[in-house]
């Protein structure tokens, strides 16, 4: 029989787990050698149980912890024993894009396995035919770096030098890679000891109980939370920018007591190019939005999303088919997605206005170095409150790179880093402002560009006006929000990103109102 636990206990045991996580997270950032990793804090942990259910997670990138289980449950299906520890990146199978690599490790106790370790991490380089591993013109997905199917990078405790080694040879900076993977496998067995010490204390019995509780927990928190919104059927349409034409994004979300159902019917087909996204990003992209617009406190966990119910058409722009290319459908489809999601879902509530809506994807690179960066921008007004400036909004949670580390890790000098002032929308309360990042090349590299909102500025509400579009420039000239080009020395790469959309009407005695 199951153990019975009194709330308190359930309350002290669920933040133990969730702090193994975020233990996990500290270990890999502070042990990782790239600066995507160390600096920007580009990577996300997450704890399973023995069945591979969602216990806990840390605070970390929302596109990589929607998509995890699909990680954790395809490592299940290739019977795991005690001592292994999966690789994998396959989109398909349980990823997200190339360049996001996940490890899953195995803890077990004499042999029996009570739960998994999960970790995913963005590696600045993982093949492919620019460096950087994200191209602007890929149109498969063995152009966008090295596939990696579920695979033992451990077997019962032994490392599997040979694959390791072959892995390595198909990336760029291989030392790098080392280190960063190792890093991922320090984040496991940090997360093993810490719950193993926690059983030790408490009880396998016990702990299982508070799994299971937690879960359970979960799951009643959040059917409370969507009972109390309206029950009905809201429809809403956004698009993402392609060569001259917008990509359609359609969502259909009902309301029905305690569930809510999430369709996508009416979305473009999956398309030639890059901006195509695999079921499990899309699912993480719905599931931030259902946990930003209920209630944020309710513990994050399998129990969270069981009442929430998400389909898409086959082979349409969110729901791909091998061997569509991808690696930008889970940096930019993802952020209009839950943009989509959210312009549906504000004509039941009273929601902001849209946040600049991209994750402004900066790449560049040699065989020599490969720097990767996300840049924020503008948020959009609330009800009361005006947007804030130059942050990272959506399924990004990441950090920039300090202009120090840049310079120090990489031949570029940042030359501007500033506020885009003026460019978040007018309202009665404005919508945050972009940044313009400047970057001055100091050896010659391949630039990519990946970035949206730049012919579509964020949408304001309750009659606010849009924020002010991005914009691309070398050398002071504009190029197109997706390329890849050559870069030489002394030439400047900016990116400007978009300003949030305002709120209300604008107001004469308001104190967000645009002057």
């Amino acid at each position: 029989m199951a153990e019975r636990l009194d709330p308190i206990t359930i309350q002290v045991l669920s933040s133990a787990l969730r702090s193994i996580c975020e233990e996990m997270g500290a270990t890999l950032v502070r042990s990782a050698y790239s600066a995507n990793i160390k600096e920007r804090r580009d990577c996300s942990t997450a704890l399973f149980d023995a069945a591979g259910t969602l216990i806990a997670q840390a605070e970390h990138i929302p596109v990589h912890l929607g998509a995890m289980p699909d990680a954790v449950a395809v490592v299940l299906a290739e019977r795991p024993a005690a001592g292994d520890v999966f690789i994998l990146n396959d989109p398909f199978r349980g990823g997200t894009h190339l360049p996001d690599i996940t490890t899953v490790s195995a803890i077990d106790i004499d042999g029996d396995i009570v739960a998994y370790a999960a970790s995913r991490a963005h590696h600045a380089d993982v093949g492919g035919k620019e460096p950087g591993s994200m191209p602007a013109d890929s149109s498969r997905l063995e152009d966008e770096g090295v596939v990696i199917p579920p695979t033992r990078l451990v077997s019962r405790g032994e490392l599997q030098v040979g694959f390791l080694q072959g892995l390595l040879k198909q990336v760029r900076r291989p030392t790098e890679r080392r280190g960063d993977l190792r890093a991922q496998l320090g984040a496991g067995e940090i997360a093993a000891r810490r719950l193993l010490e926690l059983i030790a204390r408490r009880g396998r019995g016990v702990v299982r109980a508070a799994m299971d509780e937690t879960v359970a927990y979960a799951e009643r928190r959040m059917r409370a939370a969507i009972a109390a919104l309206p029950d009905g059927r809201w429809q809403a349409e956004d698009y993402l920018e392609r060569d001259g034409e917008d990509l359609i994004i359609s969502v259909t979300v009902r309301i029905q007591g305690e569930e809510v159902f999430i369709g996508f019917n009416g979305t473009s087909p999956q398309e030639g190019g890059n901006l195509n996204c695999p079921m499990p990003v899309t699912r993480s992209a719905c599931y931030f939005v259902m946990r930003t617009v209920t209630d944020p406190d309710i513990p994050a966990n399998a129990g969270a999303l069981r009442p929430v119910h998400i389909s898409a058409p086959e082979g349409c722009l969110v729901n791909a088919r091998p061997p569509a290319a991808v690696v930008a459908g889970n940096v930019e489809a993802s952020q209009r997605i839950a943009d989509a999601l959210v312009l549906a879902l504000s004509s039941a509530m009273d929601l902001p206005a849209q946040g600049q809506g991209t994750m402004n994807n900066l790449t560049l690179g040699n065989e020599d170095f490969n720097y990767y960066e996300t840049i924020g921008g503008g948020a959009g007004a609330c009800p009361g409150r005006d947007g804030a400036s130059g942050i990272h909004l959506g399924t990004t949670n990441t950090l920039n790179t300090p202009v120090e580390a840049l310079e120090m890790a990489f031949p570029l000098r940042v030359e501007r880093y500033e506020l885009r002032r003026g460019s978040g929308g007018r309202g009665r309360y404005r919508g945050g402002d972009g940044v313009v990042r400047s970057i001055r090349l100091l050896a010659p590299a391949r630039l990519s560009l990946l970035t949206d909102r730049r012919r579509h500025g964020p949408r304001g509400a309750a009659g606010g006006g849009s924020g002010r579009p991005g914009r691309n420039l070398v050398n002071g000239k504009e190029v197109g929000g997706k390329e890849t080009l050559d870069v030489e020395p002394a030439d400047v790469v900016t990116v400007e990103t978009p300003g949030g959309g305002g709120y209300g009407e604008p107001d004469g005695d308001a104190p967000g109102r645009a002057t």
